[in-house]
């Protein structure tokens, strides 16, 4: 199942279906305005006439539209306004509503200059196509007579668009010997687009291939004369051919060969007609054609520093011309030059002479020696920037650390593989070595990388063997890592736990250093952790320190470039910078290009830039070669693992256990300090049974508070916003349903599990199943069924830990959240095993929550260091806890300085 936080409008208010729909109708309307699909016309409502512009679906749009009206729900058509009813077939009820909205896209807002209404009806219409409402006003008759006109001239478009049949304009190049070009004329059927017959055999009814294109009761030549009516009002030539007794072509010199191509093969396209064109010819013409090819001659400084290899550097290289395939000599370019001809035929290949351009490539072939750094030569090699003058760059070729640099960044040679840095204690997996590996290999060209695995693939310890790999190197300069407040105290955790050379810097808390003096203390550690909240707010500081490289966690929270955090990142001074994330575009493109900023600023051009070349392209028409070109650009900065592929699957554990620590908010750290307070004096006081009442019940206290203070204070309060754990189980949710994975969710609080299925419904706008002990058997059972439906079931699977922990199977999860804990190893990995069972086919992550420097990490390492007897020590539930001495309850129930979020 996708991702359902989208579709939420709101807390609670779920986009519906219907709603889901008409915004994807909406947006194939605003395609068709963009790529320009629309005409005016003059409808008549009732009575009133109204001048209206409304789409023309050609080709692939008639598709869509087709497509949409298959997809549309019946709730989309549950009301009408009494023009349609239930029964009217979707496709009217579509073409409908997407005509509304190209009108309105389409008709121009503000004060515009008005045609003279009293001097015709004609002006009138148009005047009408200005305002807000259409509405024109007129003799009744004269209007009906200018709807009939209007008609008339839309039909030829309209019959050709519900024929069966297409007419195909195919360009010829001249023979030997002759220098005339030909577009000859062929008729193909639509459901059969390899069938391709001249319309010379078409005036005779027995011609070659006739019989083929028959369907039904349509007759192939009165479509085809009345597609060359319509072609012939486009084209003076196509209207001379009509004047012979069998149409079948034109004839052309080279200029008007080439004014084909440019001109007229789009309004013929746009008309609906196919056109058929030599393999050489492409949209960009001479850009594709005459081609700049730089060769790298040498680089004017040799120096390398933490910021990279050559990036700074000026490279000095030379142009070369390609005309076709083939390259020129300054001397040949010049003879192209003199000549007058747009097309030219040369070495038996004809090719595009653009004067504009060609001058172009004579100044840079004029020039001995051209200049720019290393890091713009990179994006001009990788295609993100053209030549002066705009000429499209072919290929670039270089020579030394450069040309290696370039050749490992398409992939024509692999990077170096590293071995595991002797500093790191943890064991890197095949696939997380190669990971480590490419994050080395742009770190040493000072390039930006975004490692983007899926969750539980290990980017985290991936990162900290790069940190423990420079630090070995000699690198001395501090690195800064940003991530979520709810995953601060995690990354501390992992550094102890895989890197304990490397010192790490928690800033963070109302605390931390400030000015010179964090400055000075942030030079002093290898690793500085903060959160996404103090990036913004303490960026004066964070901006004074020359930091080595620069890290964002969870680096969605920069999808939105305008924000003041995206801000900050981008402006951050670093040698290299690196983004983690599981889903590096959520929603749209405009994604990629804000994450790719901060990592390599420059790369896709600038907003406005990227807006017309990959955004709307890509989201508006799917135009699937600039999805490509954005793929290519991207590509050698982003690296994609999931587990669904075969090589990491074979590479993982079958089940990975895994601690999360998450923070207090303030809220939290408040109450479970007063409740801590209470219980230490009580002690003081009380022995024997009594003691043992206050031990249980302030243990279940401070765990209801480390899981929500709402359901420590039991006042349905609200619930978003005021506990770490929620925080940071939504965050890993959120990526979760993102992927498509299924999770099982254990509490051992009924009340919890409440807060949590309502929760997770009004943020995720998905049904979440919620098994506890007054479910019913037969309601338990369907529950199960439901949630391990193949397809469409509920992703997310809420027990109580006594209810859900034995009996059950429910393989369908990949994912085991142990919300709280009950502090008995037999009875987690019971409920762990509801997932992890014969029937399991993919790898189970199991994450254990607990909030930092509270009673829960403090019992988590008791029993961790005891767990090889640790059944024995701590029997079933927490009453093992109650034999703890005075001064060993106090040291538990206190909380460290870390426990508590910004």
């Amino acid at each position: 199942a996708a991702c359902g936080s989208r579709n939420m409008l709101a807390p609670g208010i779920l986009a519906g279906e219907d709603l889901r729909y008409w915004a994807a109708a909406t947006q194939f309307g605003a395609s068709l305005v963009v790529r320009q699909q629309y005409l005016p016309s003059l409808s008549q409502v009732d009575e009133k006439y109204f001048a209206r512009w409304e789409p023309i679906y050609t080709g692939e749009e008639a598709q869509r539209l087709a497509a949409l009206a298959t997809a549309m729900p019946a709730a989309a058509r549950a009301f009408s306004n009494g023009e349609a009813s239930p029964e009217t077939p979707a496709q009217l009820v579509l073409e409908s509503f997407v005509t509304g909205v190209v009108d309105y896209l389409v008709r121009p807002t503000g004060d515009l200059p008005k045609f003279d209404t009293t001097y015709s009806l004609h002006d009138r219409w148009l005047n009408a196509l200005l305002t807000p409402t259409g509405r024109i006003q007129g003799d009744t008759r004269a209007l009906q007579e200018l709807a009939d006109g209007m008609r008339r001239w839309r039909e030829p478009m309209a019959y050709s668009l519900a024929s069966p049949y297409r007419l195909i304009f195919r360009l010829e190049e001249p023979e030997e010997q002759s220098e005339l070009w030909n577009v000859r004329y062929l008729m193909q059927p639509v459901d059969d687009p390899s069938l391709l017959v001249p319309v010379s055999n078409m005036w005779n009814e027995n011609g070659e291939g006739v019989d083929l294109i028959q369907r039904g009761n349509f007759h192939p030549r009165d479509y085809l004369l009345a597609s060359l009516g319509s072609a012939a009002l486009l084209s003076p030539k196509i209207n001379e051919s009509l004047q012979t007794a069998e149409p079948a072509f034109f004839s052309m010199n080279v200029t008007e060969a080439f004014d084909f191509l440019s001109n007229m093969v789009p309004l013929l396209e746009s008309m609906g007609f196919g056109v058929l064109l030599p393999t050489w010819w492409t949209r960009r013409g001479a850009k594709m054609r005459l081609a700049a090819n730089a060769k790298m001659r040498g680089v004017k400084s040799s120096s390398r520093g933490s910021s990279g290899i050559g990036m700074g550097q000026i490279v000095e290289f030379e142009w070369s011309v390609a005309v076709g395939d083939q390259e020129v000599t300054l001397e040949e370019l010049q003879s192209l030059a003199e000549m007058k001809s747009p097309l030219i035929k040369m070495r038996g290949q004809w090719v595009e002479m653009n004067k504009e351009d060609l001058q172009h490539a004579l100044k840079l072939m004029k020039s001995p020696v051209s200049k720019m750094s290393g890091r713009d030569f990179t994006r001009m090699a990788l295609g993100a920037v053209n030549a002066p003058g705009g000429l499209h760059i072919d290929s670039v070729t270089a020579f030394g650390d450069l040309g290696e640099m370039i050749s490992q960044l398409n992939g024509s040679t692999p990077y170096a593989l590293l071995d595991s840095p002797p500093g790191l204690t943890g064991i890197l997996r095949p696939y997380q070595s190669r990971g480590y590996s490419w994050l080395a290999f742009l770190r040493r060209w000072g390039l930006g990388a975004c490692l983007a695995d899926d969750m539980g693939l290990g980017k985290t310890i991936q990162t900290l063997a790069l940190l423990q790999n420079q630090r070995e190197e000699g690198e001395d300069k501090p690195v800064l890592l940003i991530c979520p407040t709810s995953v601060v105290t995690n990354w501390k955790k992992e550094a102890e736990r895989f890197t304990p050379e490397l010192n790490v810097l928690i800033h963070h808390g109302s605390d931390r250093r400030r000015e010179d003096e964090f400055v000075q203390e942030a030079g002093k550690h290898a690793l500085v952790i903060s959160s996404y909240a103090l990036l913004h707010r303490d960026l004066d500081d964070i901006m004074k320190v020359n930091w080595a490289g620069a890290i964002l966690d969870e680096a969605q929270h920069i999808k939105n470039s305008a924000t003041k955090v995206a801000q900050a990142a981008r402006s951050l001074n670093a040698g290299y910078r690196i983004a983690l994330t599981g889903t590096p575009v959520e929603n749209h493109v405009g994604e990629l290009w804000s994450i790719m900023s901060f990592l390599n600023p420059g790369l896709l051009g600038t907003p406005a830039s990227f807006r017309e070349n990959y955004f709307k392209p890509i989201q508006l028409v799917g135009d699937q070669e600039a999805a490509q070109r954005l793929k290519r650009l991207t590509g050698p900065f982003l690296l994609r693992r999931l587990k669904t592929d075969r090589t990491i699957i074979t590479d993982l554990p079958d089940k990975q256990e895994m601690t999360v620590y998450c923070p207090l908010t303030r809220e939290q750290a408040s109450l479970y300090m007063a409740v801590a307070k209470a219980a230490e004096e009580s002690l003081e006081t009380l022995g024997g049974i009594q003691r043992k009442g206050v031990v249980l019940a302030t243990l279940t206290r401070l765990k209801q508070i480390c899981n929500h203070p709402a359901q420590y204070l039991g006042d349905g309060s609200a619930i978003a916003g005021r506990s770490g754990k929620l925080e940071r189980l939504t965050e890993m949710l959120e990526e979760i349903l993102e992927i498509g994975d299924r999770a099982l969710i254990f509490t051992q609080f009924t009340e919890m599990g409440e807060m949590l299925q309502r929760h997770i419904q009004e943020t995720f706008g998905q049904e979440a199943l919620y098994l506890h002990g007054g479910v019913a058997r037969d309601k338990r059972d369907i529950m199960v069924e439901r949630f391990q439906q193949e397809t469409g079931g509920p992703p997310i699977f809420l027990l109580s830990l006594k209810a859900g922990g034995t009996g059950l199977n429910i393989t369908r999860a990949n994912h085991v959240f142990h919300f709280d804990r009950w502090w008995n190893p037999a009875v987690e990995n019971q409920a762990t095993d509801r997932a992890f069972r014969i029937g399991q086919t993919r790898n189970v992550q199991v994450h254990k929550f607990v909030c930092a420097g509270t009673l829960e990490e403090k019992i988590a390492a008791m029993i961790e260091r005891k767990r090889e007897i640790a059944e024995n020590v701590v029997g079933t539930g927490e009453g093992w806890l109650t034999e703890l001495n005075t001064d060993e309850l106090k040291s538990l129930f206190a909380l460290g300085a870390e426990a508590i979020a910004e």
